[in-house]
């Protein structure tokens, strides 16, 4: 296929894609101006298009992709697991793929998190976590425990139990009606601390607010949820380990539980391999999804502990049970993808790989700082993060401006995909980028905020 015919098989993807298809997260009318990007395929940490240009996936994809696309040692396992069972209900029966990817969770996970329920995605996850935590009290007898605290900021999901805890008001606000209402709690988001202040007294600091509305609403409270560290689609905010440490003596202290969101952050993205080691806790409900299939197929995990599990062990008749189900629980192609990813982090020494990487990319992006336009370059784990702001201030630009989509412009022009979260610039790679390629990533992002903020 020559050059032209190349162009002409994209652009009839991409009209065939608007005549049909509705995207997510997407103004659908911007794509009367921003084409669309057909993929013909993925390898290593690039995605090829029709017109064969490649572009380095700087997201991960919406940050599911660990290892690379096509990756083949995941690729070989799903294969494989396609000839034996591809699907089976999960309820009265099983599977080997499930067994041991539940098994290995339990080892791998905080300790004392000793029970596995399988979901289908993210929002699946969190739904799981506060209607099991809501049911524990209620089948413990303590019925007034109906309420949620959530922090200012975060962010869940968007189904709708999912989306009443979180914070983000785009995502929110126009469905507040359809919504429980929840708790909210000041977020111990670090970017709002004072100079000379580090991230560790912040942290403490921002923790006495939670401190009083535990102790004032805890008959009420059922849990609170938190993303551990980094309160990713609020702008890659960030926070100590230390208000982790804190809200888990404070929950216990408090009969409280402590719903611990690792979704986005978990399978290594803070620098360990679940955020909640890095505070030393564990919580009452651990949430997994995205990274824990490498990037290959949705599934999720709701970990939690004997105590939780034994609320609801009872005769049939006492109506105790938890019913919350899907479909594709426990799918065998999903838990073979799963599997095929922790073998990776066992053999390949991952985690202590990516601190020199982390630490690479830290050191690049640092050099970002000295932009005028530049408030502040942001780090944990392989997640760094830059904020620009209008010059010389915090100020951040209106949001109507959409200065973060000329970014994203821009580095599809060449050759990067990044995807600002409003006037943030963030990386978070798959784990087998290279030096090279994070040199690219971080230069093409430094073109994108001085195009952005020239005028």
């Amino acid at each position: 296929m020559n050059a032209s015919e190349q162009n002409a098989a994209s652009a009839a993807l991409a009209a065939r894609d608007l005549r049909v298809l509705w995207h997510p997260c997407t103004q659908m009318k911007d794509h009367e101006t921003l084409p669309l990007v057909p993929i013909k395929r993925g390898e290593g940490a690039w995605l090829e298009d029709f017109d064969g240009r490649r572009y380095l996936d700087a997201v991960s994809s919406w940050w599911v992709n660990l290892f690379g696309h096509a990756n083949p040692r995941i690729s070989a396992a799903l294969q494989h697991q396609a000839t034996q069972l591809e699907h089976v209900i999960f309820a009265g029966f099983t599977h080997e793929p499930a067994i041991r990817l539940a098994e290995q969770l339990v080892a791998l996970t905080p300790p004392g998190l000793s029970r596995c329920f399988l979901a289908d995605n993210g929002s699946a996850a969190v739904e799981v976590a506060i209607k099991m935590s809501f049911h524990y009290w209620h089948n413990r007898g303590r019925t007034g425990k109906t309420r949620f605290m959530t922090l200012a900021n975060s962010y869940h999901g968007e189904t709708l139990g999912a989306l009443a805890v979180g914070n983000v008001e785009l995502y929110k606000s126009l469905y507040k009606p359809l919504l429980m209402d929840v708790l909210t709690a000041p977020s111990p988001d670090c970017y709002h601390r004072e100079s000379g202040e580090s991230w560790e007294q912040y942290s403490l600091r921002q923790f006495e607010a939670m401190e009083r509305l535990l102790a004032e609403h805890a008959d009420e409270l059922a849990a609170v949820i938190v993303e551990p560290l980094v309160q990713c689609a609020g702008g890659m905010r960030m926070y100590h380990p230390v208000y982790l440490t804190r809200l888990r003596e404070a929950c216990r202290r408090h009969d409280v539980h402590l719903i611990a969101d690792e979704i986005a952050v978990g399978f290594g993205r803070t620098g360990t391999l679940f955020a909640c080691e890095q505070a030393g806790i564990t919580p009452d409900f651990l949430c997994l999804s995205k990274g824990l299939t490498g990037g290959y197929l949705p599934l999720s995990a709701v970990l939690t502990t004997d105590d939780v599990y034994s609320a609801f062990y009872d005769d049939y008749a006492k109506l105790t049970a938890f019913l919350h189900s899907h479909s594709y629980t426990g799918n065998p192609l999903a838990c073979a993808v799963a599997l095929a990813t922790l073998d990776i982090f066992a053999t390949d020494d991952v985690i202590a790989r990516n601190r020199i990487k982390a630490a690479y990319l830290g050191t690049r992006a640092r050099e970002l700082a000295e932009h005028p336009n530049v408030a502040e370059v942001r780090q944990t784990g392989m997640i760094v993060a830059v904020e620009f702001t209008q010059r010389g201030s915090r100020q951040p630009y209106p949001w109507e401006q959409r200065r973060g989509q000329r970014v994203y412009r821009h580095a599809l022009e060449r050759g990067v995909l990044l995807r600002p979260i409003g006037n943030v610039v963030y990386f978070m790679p798959p784990y087998i980028v290279d030096e090279e390629q994070m040199d690219l990533m971080v230069r093409v992002a430094a073109e994108g905020i001085e195009l952005a903020t020239c005028d």
